[in-house]
């Protein structure tokens, strides 16, 4: 592979990564683990296990990213979580 391969394919991976993005879930005292895990399973195709990792990282750190990637693909998915009445934004 030559030079002018590599620096595209470097480009290519650093746009991919660029355009990432997270759904972090913040922590609140109204809602249940249980729930918190249920919503994770439903809106984010968690396993139990990962839901429930993060469902204590949010209780215990204040938040926690809980899905990435492109924009796009996370609005509906925040918005979901939104309406579930925990509180979740996109960065």
């Amino acid at each position: 592979m030559g030079t002018k391969e590599r620096i595209q394919e470097d480009f290519e991976v650093l746009e991919k990564e660029l355009n990432q993005h997270e759904i972090v879930l913040f922590n609140d005292d109204v809602h249940t683990f249980d729930y918190v895990i249920d919503s994770l399973i439903d809106v984010c195709e968690h396993t139990l296990e990962q839901a429930e990792q993060c469902t204590i990282l949010v209780h215990y750190k204040g938040k926690c990213a809980v899905k990435t990637g492109e924009y796009d693909a996370l609005k509906p998915r925040c918005s979901k979580l939104l309406q579930l009445g925990l509180s979740a934004e996109i960065i």
